[in-house]
C-alpha cells in the first residue's frame, strides 16, 4: 500500500488537531483526490514522522486532520555532507538537488565558477533558491526521509568559507581516488566539490588547494556535472555513510 507523506511547516505532536497548509492541502485533496477517512503521513523536519488521518475538508483547499502517533525512523546518514554544486543549465540543477536529498545529502550549497553557464540577477537568485528548496523537500517526501536539507543561497565559489573537516573536490586530473581517503571521524562534517560543465580551471584547483581541499579523482572516466556529483555522494554513503 503506498503510503502518502506531507511536509508541513508547523509544529507536530501526538494527538494534534491541525489544518494543513494550503498547497500540500490542494494536492492531497485535487491531485491524489483523499477524502475524510484517508490517512497519510506528515513531517516537518524534526526527525520523526507523524501518522494522521483527513477528518475535515473545508472548500477546494482546506482539509483538518488528525495526529494519532508518532515514530523516529533510522533513514538519515550518519555522514554529515555537503554537496557544493556548480550551477548547472537548465533542470540540471533541479536533477542534482533531487538525487542528492535521495542521497542522503545533508545541505547542498550552489555556486558560480568561472566556467559555469549560468547568471543570475539577486532576485532570480532568490527564485531559485526557494524553488530548489521545494524540490528538496519533495524528494524527502518521496524518498522517506525525515529531515530536510537546507539549500543554502547561490555565492560565487571564491566565497566558500573554511570547513571543519574534509573537504574534497572532483578532479580527474589528480591521482587520488576516493577510496584512498581515511574515514573521517564520526560526525565530522565533509564538504564535495562539483564543477561546472567546463570544468574548474587550473587557477580555481590551485586556490581551493591552498584553502585545504583535497583534489580526488572519481574513475577513469570524465563525468558530467550532474552524473559526478551524484556518483561520488553514492561512493561516500558507500565508504562512510549507511549505504554498506
Amino acid at each position: 500500500m503506498r503510503v502518502i507523506r506531507v511536509h508541513t511547516g508547523q509544529a507536530l505532536s501526538a494527538e494534534a488537531v491541525i489544518e494543513l497548509e494550503t498547497a500540500p492541502a490542494r494536492h492531497l485533496l485535487k491531485v491524489l483526490r483523499l477524502g475524510v477517512g484517508d490517512r497519510v503521513v506528515l513531517f516537518n523536519g524534526d526527525g520523526a514522522e507523524y501518522e494522521a488521518t483527513i477528518t475535515a475538508i473545508e472548500g477546494k483547499g482546506r482539509c483538518r486532520l488528525d495526529v494519532d502517533r508518532h515514530r523516529e525512523p533510522a533513514v538519515e546518514s550518519p555522514l554529515d555532507v555537503t554537496l557544493v554544486q556548480a550551477i548547472g543549465r537548465g533542470e540540471k540543477m533541479d536533477w542534482c538537488i533531487q538525487k542528492a536529498v535521495e542521497l542522503g545529502v545533508t545541505r547542498i550549497q550552489p555556486v558560480f565558477a568561472k566556467r559555469t553557464g549560468v547568471h543570475l540577477s539577486d532576485a532570480r537568485a532568490d527564485k531559485r533558491q526557494a524553488r530548489w528548496q521545494q524540490i528538496a523537500i519533495a524528494a524527502c517526501e518521496q524518498s522517506g526521509r525525515v529531515r530536510v536539507p537546507e539549500v543554502l543561497a547561490p555565492l560565487d565559489l571564491e566565497r566558500i568559507a573554511p570547513g571543519h573537516g574534509p573537504d574534497l573536490v572532483l578532479d580527474p586530473r589528480s591521482n587520488t581516488g576516493l577510496g584512498a581517503l581515511d574515514a573521517p571521524v564520526a560526525g565530522t562534517p565533509v564538504r564535495l566539490l562539483v564543477g561546472p560543465e567546463g570544468g574548474l580551471c587550473e587557477v580555481e584547483i590551485q586556490r581551493l588547494s591552498d584553502r585545504g581541499w583535497i583534489a580526488v579523482r572519481f574513475g577513469p572516466r570524465v563525468l558530467r556535472t550532474e552524473t559526478a556529483g551524484i556518483a561520488a555522494l553514492a561512493a561516500l554513503q558507500s565508504l562512510w555513510g549507511d549505504a554498506r
